[in-house]
């Protein structure tokens, strides 16, 4: 069976523009959009007119944290029952908020990777995972939280050498991680450590690039300080996760190496906006001693032509997977029109996590993961934060 949705404006996630009058015709069983065009549609049997609304891609996140509850804000000793259980309703809120796709960047016990193996065995649908598994940082370090009822683990995998580095590597590689994440600064969650801290030596961050590259894996990099964005850029990873205080020069080096940005604007705004008296003075002290600087870096970065993915730190403190779209209107206060935020959720993610050859646009041969909106985001990019939005995952309509 075959279904035809008709009469849209039509946001594909390629071209920075609007098109009007526009249908596809998505195949039931697959999922995919078999054909694509504009004014007359062909006569299927089965129709969805969308009357005259506006269709985009399913959002693309490429920096949440399954693990994490952002109301709770529940960090250590989680067992891994607990992290299960908030993944899942994480993922369910995700999908309601339009999110099809995310990258976990750190979740404790594997339970990214465990997930993402029942959706590739077909026992768990909803939005999909590219895992990374444990990430990497040193003892004391941002990703050292201890984990398990009786405290018998930690978050990240603790490693203190290129050998140990690589040795991780391996083992998450083994598990089924498609990316790797490595804690290169401290950073406003971690108590031990501030936020310009440089946590990895070269040697590590050449050693985890060589080993990820390898075999065919990305590598994240958690970067805030500006001498462990200028060695993890240096080093060659694929994305700098924050990059709050990068410099003139390392725009320039970004720019130059190709690799992403993903600024993750709502985890610095969410903490100072709602965490007074609820969190640890260190993380207010710490979210507000930067979140100008942090800005005005951003206002320079994003102006400057990086490129740029969409990513929220979703679970951290009152950083819920709900307001995900949220993050789209703050990267326009720092510097991104709205076609380039709205690119940065959709094609761009879509290429930092490997997934471009079935998601991130909507055309033909491409799965039918999209978004049914009352507005044109592109004039408001507040549109994208109506609440009772139509989400299609597959061409099922799931919201």
């Amino acid at each position: 069976m075959e279904t035809l949705y008709k009469n849209f404006n039509l946001f594909d996630g390629k071209q920075p523009q609007i098109q009007k009058d526009a249908w596809f015709i998505v195949d039931d069983e697959s999922g995919e959009i078999v054909k694509l065009g504009f004014k007359e549609a062909p006569d299927v049997a089965q129709v969805v007119n969308l009357k005259n609304k506006f269709v985009m891609p399913g959002l693309i996140n490429s920096h949440v944290h399954l693990m994490m509850n952002a109301i709770t804000n529940k960090l250590n000793y989680l067992s891994e029952a607990e992290v299960t259980f908030t993944a899942l309703n994480n993922l369910k809120e995700a999908l309601q908020a339009g999110v099809t796709y995310v990258r976990d960047c750190g979740c404790a016990f594997d339970v990214d990777i465990k997930l993402r193996r029942l959706q590739e065995e077909g026992q768990l649908g909803g939005t999909e995972i590219v895992p990374s598994g444990r990430p990497m940082s040193i003892t004391g370090g941002h990703a050292d939280f201890t984990e398990g009822i009786d405290g018998e683990t930690t978050w990240g995998n603790i490693v203190d050498s290129p050998d140990e580095m690589r040795h991780a590597v391996r083992r998450e590689f083994k598990l089924g991680a498609k990316n790797i994440k490595i804690m290169v600064t401290g950073g406003v969650m971690s108590a031990t450590d501030k936020i310009d801290d440089t946590e990895l030596s070269m040697p590590e961050l050449e050693t985890v690039v060589e080993e990820a590259h390898n075999k065919h894996m990305t590598v994240a990099a958690h970067a805030e300080g500006a001498k462990g964005i200028h060695d993890a850029i240096v080093a060659g990873v694929d994305s700098i996760e924050h990059g709050c205080l990068i410099t003139d020069d390392d725009i320039e080096l970004i720019k130059q190496k190709d690799i992403y940005l993903t600024p993750t604007v709502i985890a610095t705004y969410s903490i100072p906006a709602y965490g007074e008296g609820k969190l640890p003075d260190y993380m207010i002290e710490k979210a507000k001693g930067f979140k100008e600087q942090f800005y005005a870096r951003m206002k320079v970065a994003i102006p400057a032509g990086v490129k740029l993915s969409f990513g929220t730190d979703a679970g951290t403190p009152f950083n819920r997977f709900s307001d995900i779209p949220k993050e789209l209107e703050l990267l326009t206060d720092v510097g991104a029109t709205n076609e380039e935020a709205l690119l940065s959720a959709t094609k761009n993610s879509s290429h930092l996590l490997g997934i471009d050859d079935k998601y991130g646009s909507l055309e033909t041969g491409k799965i039918a993961d999209f978004l049914v909106l009352d507005d044109d985001p592109i004039v408001d990019i507040k549109a994208v934060q109506q609440v009772d939005k139509a989400v299609y995952k597959k061409g099922i309509k799931v919201f």
